[in-house]
């Protein structure tokens, strides 16, 4: 599975489409078997989602993003994981172990479930798990 997280520094952007990269993680049975960074292209409506469906990409991790963005997204059904925060690499080994928990939705169908953010917009508060 490919998977883009939008990135800022070495932590997960709280602004998907305002983000300066995306960090590419391709994740086999539990293993990082490659990862890369690709420059934001833009934050034209819908310029994001075409262009990480044109790297592959399945799943976007974000701490933050508009429901018109979701609904591109969709129409390439990339899921997006929302709430996400903290620092790259952490959020990389939870996706390796399959435990990353996600505010709407999660890239293991029902994981994401009634686990704290369940909500739209991101409001940009600190949240711990």
């Amino acid at each position: 599975m490919k998977i883009a997280i939008s990135t800022e520094g070495d932590s997960v952007s709280m602004h998907f489409g305002r983000c300066p990269s995306f960090t590419i993680v391709d994740i086999e049975t539990g293993k990082v078997v490659s990862k890369s960074s690709l420059d934001n292209p833009g934050h034209e409506p819908g310029l994001i989602p075409k262009f990480l469906n044109e790297h592959g990409v399945n799943c976007i991790v974000a701490g933050g993003m508009g429901m018109r963005a979701q609904t591109f997204f969709k129409e390439f059904n990339i899921e997006t994981v929302l709430g996400a925060n903290g620092k790259i690499d952490d959020v990389i080994e939870k996706l390796k172990n399959g435990n990353l928990k996600g505010g709407e939705s999660s890239c293991k169908p029902g994981a994401g479930k009634g686990y704290g953010l369940d909500k739209n917009e991101c409001d940009h508060e600190e949240h711990h798990h």
